[in-house]
């Protein structure tokens, strides 16, 4: 079913040279290869169609789609006939109506008039009105609805239902979930008029292999395959197009709203990151938006161990400047800080470092990237020049060979995943780097030509083994190299690589990989021709992450796969806005666009915009935040959407630091683990309740458009605002444009940026600026950002984290598809159906040495803590290492994780945990305490913010 008032093409667009054909009348001119149908479509003149929809390829079943072509017998269909200069197409005639008629009653006695709940948005329905068609001549005993065995409505899946008995077994579902999403989990079974559409091995659509993207729902040109809150909200009266607040591919939705309220939410067939397409958590979970448990009204307290006072909004923000006033009056200005979000916008977030850096007086702010995507930001900018990714995502269409490192794009990035699919289905050749076997190493259709599963924390090792073949065999690019890098860096790293200490061989031991296959992955990368990288998490978040990002541009450099589509290094980033708030100045060292505030000409920029002194010093990041809050110095924290008790490691050290300050202002939509410590809680806004952008990993603005208004009364801009007033730093802005426009002025990669573009290309990718006035598509085009690309010397140190006989296995984390960062969205949605809790991969081997079988609760212990999980036995993981996610604060994952960190960002070593598992027989004390404790009671009103 489509968007509202989307107009469907009937099949893809094609881009081959200009033909002019002539329709009905009317001259129109296509590129080669178009159909037909889409070329009358484009001229105003609708073919009817029922198997055809211009996402997936022509198909031809229906028959109703059939045009006269002057000089040709017969009644070709429009789907699958292709334009040619000078045709002369009819597409009305009485011989074609009488056919069309004749075919849609056929159909009609399968699916009666008034058979769809919502008869209005069934494509069947709507041209058997057109054509005049009440009911069937062939209505009867014998038709394919009457002879089938009846099937119940499948209501399995919690967001939408399949009726078999209103399915015209057209198979777009069907194509669509082979074509758009590649997961291959529907089919046609039976024959004739028993033909039907089954899920998997004819199961109920929760229990199959389907993941809930949408695509068959979107396809179905009936009310076979229908969204639950369609049925129930009915027609939409409105739609509005915004952008994904779920992981960094950023993918265009539309939202459709019925009396005040989001009843559907599609992908935007025009959106550029996802190209028509969405997974489960961006189409369907959006419901945490107006769960029950949003807080809505401000909060303040005393001490942490006194139960919430709810005031006004003047109330909680005066108290909260009055605090942070007395503690810097008391303690110094450094002694507060704030942290930015990578769920807010732009705008937001530049406000929150705006705030800090002008209001509070201090460098004092860092971001959720520190935790993930730091020493991205850090290796790009020493090797590349610029701290981001090269590609946009369609550049995938174009690569030969594709390798993944420490990621797993079909759980965190299924959108994109599902891009690549189709270019690996296509024919081009897969390299996974990573210690689990993701679900991209053998699936439907696609299965990895090599799988290097090293050992957690030796990514380092094996990108020096790859470039150790690709040096010593002469599969280097050497022109590429002396035209575009630094020769005396080149030359150091080359002598580097090519020691025998980074030979596949030397390093088998190392990381657990059989040296051929090193070796095997090296000469296919390198020979591409066209070789992209794509990584994620498993390569940031290392103590050598910032090596390992190095690494891989030392690799691209070296074959020359940078610089063109196809190729290149393209971190996927984890949250929504993570590149975004990078961008926008959230680290201690930098102002928006990775410029020092050390910079005396820089800092002059942003004092003489914002009329204020300027700090020269770098300021603190969140761990030496945290340690500073320990030993007594830094006292206040301002934290927008961030719940770092719950994602930051070794939470003992972290909710000690937080419970030592005197004064923790948290600004989110729901109570989370650092609320727990907070003293004030200022009430955010979900995306569908504000206007701004996010910035994608493709480095592509996108708008994000209210949908709803603020539940609380404030988007989450308007609050800083509020708060820098209040702080005595005047902010006045009317709308979030105004503060974009703001960052242009003092961003050289964003000066070309409005909302007033964004709104008429759809999105732009900086830089965007003078030279690349519409934005940046692809990177380091001709030259490096830097001038010369410079290599840099890799050395692989080992992590001080390492198994002992106490602790014998290694941990490493991730997640999974249904569930997102720390929960707090998907959590308060029916995606629980798929994943409900954390639980431990263990290896049978491992398993089976210590009595462990599946569903057990098992105990994991590590240098750092402990906690209690239930276990799952799979080979997805390596004897040696056990994995978890961490959707669930009760699962306790980051209670034993370690402070170790990158050496340059700070970056926690999440990968790397050396623990122990045993079985045990319950939950451990602490989660069997939270399971057991009475909710909260609703906070009391008084007419003070706080008490005596």
């Amino acid at each position: 079913m489509y968007a509202k008032d989307y107009h469907d093409l009937g099949t893809p667009a094609a881009n081959g040279e200009s033909v002019t054909l002539d329709i009905d009348g009317a001259t129109i001119t296509v590129p080669a290869g178009t159909s037909i149908m889409r070329a009358a479509a484009l001229a105003d003149r609708d073919v009817p169609k029922l198997c055809a929809t211009d996402t997936l390829k022509h198909f031809g079943s229906c028959r109703v789609c059939l045009v006269e072509i002057e000089g040709r017998k017969g009644f070709p269909a429009s789907c699958t006939t292709e334009v040619a200069a000078g045709m002369k197409v009819r597409t009305q005639s009485e011989a074609l109506s009488k056919m069309r008629r004749g075919v849609l009653e056929l159909y009609v006695s399968e699916h009666p008039m008034g058979s769809c709940p919502d008869s209005s948005r069934c494509e069947l329905e709507h041209l058997a009105e057109q054509h005049g068609i009440g009911e069937s001549r062939y209505a009867g005993a014998q038709t394919a609805r009457h002879v089938h065995t009846p099937k119940p409505v499948d209501h399995s899946n919690p967001y939408f239902r399949f009726d078999n008995d209103l399915c015209i077994v057209c198979s777009r579902c069907v194509r669509a979930c082979e074509e758009t999403q590649g997961t291959y989990a529907l089919t046609i079974q039976g024959r004739g008029l028993e033909s039907s559409v089954a899920a998997s091995q004819d199961q109920p659509f929760l229990e199959s292999e389907c993941v809930s993207c949408g695509a068959c729902v979107e396809a179905c040109p009936t009310g076979a395959l229908m969204e639950k809150s369609s049925l129930a909200a009915g027609l939409p009266q409105r739609a509005v197009a915004t952008t994904c607040a779920y992981c960094g591919v950023g993918c265009s939705l539309i939202a459709e709203v019925t009396d005040g309220a989001v009843s559907r939410m599609v992908p935007n067939r025009d959106g550029r990151a996802n190209q028509g397409h969405a997974c489960v958590k961006g189409r369907f979970a959006y419901g945490y938006a107006t769960h029950a448990d949003r807080v809505k009204k401000p909060l303040v307290r005393k001490r942490i161990t006194d139960e919430w006072t709810e005031v006004s909004w003047e109330e909680a923000i005066n108290y909260a400047a009055s605090e942070f006033k007395r503690i810097q009056a008391k303690y110094g200005k450094d002694s507060i800080g704030g942290i930015t979000s990578s769920r807010c916008t732009n705008e937001e977030t530049f406000l929150v470092q705006k705030l800090v850096r002008a209001a509070f007086g201090t460098n004092n702010v860092d971001t959720c990237a520190r935790v993930c995507h730091s020493p991205t930001g850090y290796g790009l900018k020493h090797t590349l020049g610029e701290s981001a990714g090269t590609q946009e995502f369609v550049s995938v269409q174009h690569a030969d060979v594709i390798m993944v490192i420490g990621a797993s794009p079909t759980e965190a990035h299924p959108v994109f995943a599902s891009q690549m699919k189709r270019r690996l289905r296509a024919g081009a050749k897969l390299i996974v780097i990573d210690p689990r076997a993701i679900p991209l190493v053998k699936s439907p259709h696609v299965e990895a030509d090599y799988h290097l599963r090293l050992l957690p924390g030796t990514n380092v090792a094996i990108i020096n083994a790859l470039a150790h073949v690709i040096v010593t065999e002469g599969l280097t690019k050497e022109d590429y190299v002396a035209a575009r890098c630094e020769k005396e860096s080149w030359e150091k790293w080359k002598k580097f690589v090519a020691e025998a200490v980074n030979s596949p061989e030397a390093m088998e031991p190392v990381t657990g990989v059989k040296a051929e296959l090193i070796r095997g992955a090296a000469r296919l990368y390198a020979q591409g021709p066209n070789g992209a990288i794509y990584y994620g998490l498993g390569v940031t978040e290392h103590s050598q992450g910032s090596t390992m990002v190095m690494g891989i541009a030392n690799l691209a450099m070296a074959t020359g796969n940078l610089g063109r589509e196809g190729v290149g290094v393209s971190p996927l980033r984890g949250q929504n806005n993570v590149q975004g708030s990078c961008d926008m100045g959230s680290f201690p060292h930098e102002f928006s666009g990775y410029r020092h505030v050390s910079d005396d000409s820089v800092r002059a920029q942003f004092e003489s915009m914002w009329k204020v002194h300027l700090s020269a010093e770098q300021g603190l990041r969140i761990p030496n935040m945290f340690e500073a809050a320990l030993d007594g110095s830094f006292k206040g924290m301002y934290i927008q959407g961030e719940d770092l008790a719950q994602s930051d490691p070794n939470t003992s050290h972290v909710t000690a630091a937080l419970s030592s300050l005197e004064c923790l202002v948290i600004q989110d939509i729901f109570h989370n683990e650092t609320a727990k410590f907070a003293h004030v809680f200022l009430p955010g806004t979900s995306f569908l309740e504000k206007d701004g952008t996010f910035t994608n990993a493709e480095r592509r603005i996108s708008r994000v458009r209210k949908v709803i208004e603020p539940l609380c009364g404030y988007a989450d801009w308007e609050v800083t605002m509020l708060l820098s007033n209040a702080l005595g730093y005047p902010m006045n802005y009317r709308h979030p444009s105004e503060i974009m426009d703001e960052i242009a002025a003092l961003t050289p990669t964003f000066t070309g940026v409005s909302f007033e573009k964004i709104d008429r290309l759809g999105s732009i990718q900086w830089p965007c600026n003078e030279q690349a006035p519409d934005g940046t598509p692809t990177m380091h085009v001709g030259q490096f950002v830097r001038g010369k690309g410079k290599f840099y010397v890799t050395a692989y140190v080992p992590t001080s984290e390492r198994t002992s006989s106490k602790y014998p296995l290694l941990l490493t984390t991730g997640r999974i598809l249904s569930q997102y960062n720390v929960g707090a969205q998907t959590r308060r949605t029916a995606n629980l159906a798929w994943h409900s809790e954390d639980r431990l991969e263990i290896h049978p081997h491992d398993a089976e040495a210590r009595g462990i079988d599946h569903g057990d609760w098992v105990g994991v212990t590590s240098r750092a803590g402990d906690t209690v999980l239930r276990v799952e036995i799979t080979d997805r993981v390596a004897v040696g290492v056990v994995y978890t996610t961490f959707h669930f604060p009760e699962s306790g994952a980051n209670l034993i994780t370690t402070e170790n960190s990158d050496w340059a960002t700070n970056c926690p070593e999440y990968k790397v945990t050396a623990v122990q598992v045993v079985k045990v027989a319950q939950p451990a004390a602490w989660q069997q305490r939270r399971q057991a404790a009475v909710p909260a009671k609703r906070p009391r009103r008084a007419p003070s913010p706080v008490g005596n």
